[in-house]
């Protein structure tokens, strides 16, 4: 019994990193071939659609100064822009300061929540924001971000010239990547993430994920799928599900870039990622349940996906992790000792080939420093990753058996100094 389910969470194992191995592949070619469409796309862009941007902001007075100032630089007709900034149930400067912006430049304004919709979260400050909003197209940026002047231009071209896109999502990069050993581990896992995960699936699938921000979709979907969530942690995983099942598809277009800010220490990174991981069990459980009634077969196959990765793939590392501890101390009579520590050293080089490939595609990433933090990535963070998906697991079916409220955590954000600003 031990060496059947040993070679069978090796076999889960391995055909995840296979898998991502194909996915790294899809993600260097469409990284090869994404921008040939840009001067073609410009040309017929000339009709510009008016584009609302929510930022959501909960006690973020350290970093929505900064936000909006991006926003201030923006290539995009201020007649045609509207940034709302949602103060959800505030109680620092982010409504001073927001306030501050909105009296000099009239495309910004300020939405304050009000009771019973204020503290909810996320989802629910996204859902006043969008009553407030009038543009045809609806974008989205965390608090903490500062997009790249092009950015909203790039999203808003990518849904005017693909009709059959429900959204179109950019690129996010880490703006204290050299901040600390957990920044490095960030940024190269956003690296990777958006490689092969997003350019990847899109690439051979024509499938993408909606991220948290950095995303626009059209106005009518929204109003259509009855805006956000508000039960889902993972708002931006569950609005996906939903936009593939209303026939479109979401493209990945990462001309479109913006930077944001990561966790500096471990105890707000467990935090965020671990409501990261409960937010995407709960839409992969919701949407389990009506699997038959999809009517999108695109959508099934992401959704088997993320079973796949926050299940299958954790509970077969973590079997096999057991088993072999075990085994240390009790003869389990496993036949397959020689080939699993076979098998363990090439999954552990396909690992580090598939991350510097990955690295390859961002010229300023393949560094000395990122080398040697890719070795010990492998040992370090990846592994506590599999921690933190057990324990989220325990959560969520806590939450469910116990009919418990979901509370929303807000990622804590840092002051970022000029210098560190100018390193990226």
């Amino acid at each position: 019994m031990a060496n059947f389910l040993f070679l069978a969470s090796l076999s889960v194992i391995w055909i995840m990193l296979l898998y991502h191995m194909f996915l790294m592949q899809g993600g260097y070619f469409h990284y090869l071939s994404f921008d040939k469409v840009i001067p073609n796309w410009k040309e017929k862009f000339k009709d510009l659609p008016k584009v609302s941007i929510l930022i959501p902001a909960h006690n973020e007075e350290v970093v929505i100064g900064q936000t909006l100032k991006a926003m201030t630089k923006l290539h995009y007709p201020k007649d045609r822009l509207e940034v709302i900034v949602i103060s959800d149930n505030s109680s620092d400067r982010t409504e001073e300061i927001a306030s501050s912006y909105a009296a000099e430049f009239p495309f910004i304004k300020v939405v304050v929540t009000q009771p019973p919709h204020s503290g909810k979260g996320k989802s629910s400050a996204l859902n006043q924001g969008f009553k407030a909003s009038t543009g045809e197209f609806i974008a989205v940026y965390d608090a903490d971000n500062t997009p790249e002047p092009m950015s909203v231009y790039y999203l808003a071209m990518g849904l005017h010239q693909d009709p059959k896109a429900g959204a179109v999502v950019g690129k996010f990069r880490v703006i204290n990547a050299k901040k600390t050993l957990l920044t490095r581990f960030i940024n190269i896992e956003t690296i990777c993430f958006q490689w092969m995960a997003q350019a990847g699936r899109w690439f051979w699938f024509k499938v993408a994920t909606i991220p948290g921000t950095n995303f626009a979709i059209r106005r009518s979907i929204i109003e259509n799928l009855g805006g956000w969530d508000e039960k889902a942690l993972a708002e931006d995983t569950e609005l996906t599900i939903r936009v593939y099942n209303s026939g479109y598809h979401i493209r990945f277009f990462p001309a479109a870039i913006t930077w944001e800010q990561e966790p500096e220490t471990w105890k707000v990174w467990w935090r965020q990622r671990t409501r990261w991981a409960r937010g995407n069990q709960y839409v992969v459980l919701k949407f389990m349940v009506q699997f038959f009634k999809l009517k999108r077969k695109r959508i099934v196959f992401d959704l088997c996906y993320f079973f796949f990765t926050y299940f299958l793939f954790f509970f077969g590392v973590v079997v096999s992790n057991t088993i072999f501890v075990v085994n240390m101390f009790f003869d389990l009579q496993l036949t397959v000792g020689i080939v699993s520590m076979v098998l363990w050293v090439l999954a552990y080089l396909l690992f580090i080939t598939e991350v510097f490939i990955t690295l390859s595609i961002e010229r300023t990433e393949m560094t000395r420093a990122n080398f040697f933090t890719v070795m010990l990535m492998y040992f370090t963070y990846s592994q506590l990753w599999i921690v933190l998906v057990m324990y989220s697991l325990y959560l969520e079916i806590k939450r469910m058996l116990f009919q418990q409220e979901v509370k929303w955590y807000k990622t804590e954000r840092f002051n970022q100094s000029n210098q560190d600003k100018k390193k990226r």
